[in-house]
């Protein structure tokens, strides 16, 4: 149940294609080959409300928040969220270079007694690979 949440400042709407950022967080958290394939979510939420440090109109963010489910060591999460980390930030270096920006990125484990779930796609997945 990866589910990755970004939220990120309206300004930057225009300066970055959000539907390939999306897309670089999928990419690479199917990368990580820890995240079962069907349960991965990536989605963006436009904050038009926000203020930044000194309230300049001009700075920009992106927060990051992965949901997962228990079951993963220490050191693996670790390795998983710098990978995808790594790739979203090379994806963003443009705005780091032009603008004054501040990305972020959080992992919160979700406790299995308190998380409920239904999903169809993890057996279309398989239905898929084998008959084609």
């Amino acid at each position: 149940m990866p589910h990755f949440t970004i939220e990120y400042s309206a300004n930057l709407d225009g300066r970055l294609d959000m539907a390939e950022v999306v897309e670089v967080v999928r990419r690479a958290a199917v990368e990580t080959g820890i995240f079962p394939l069907g349960g991965i979510r990536v989605r963006a939420i436009r904050c038009e409300h926000y203020a930044i440090a000194d309230g300049k109109k001009d700075y920009g963010f992106l927060d990051m928040v992965l949901r997962l489910g228990e079951g993963r060591d220490l050191a693996t999460r670790k390795t998983a969220g710098e990978h995808v980390f790594r790739s979203l930030s090379e994806q963003l270096d443009p705005l780091f270079k032009a603008s004054k920006f501040a990305l972020s990125f959080d992992m919160q484990i979700n406790d299995k007694e308190t998380s409920f779930k239904r999903n169809n796609i993890h057996e279309a997945l398989k239905t898929e690979a084998v008959h084609g």
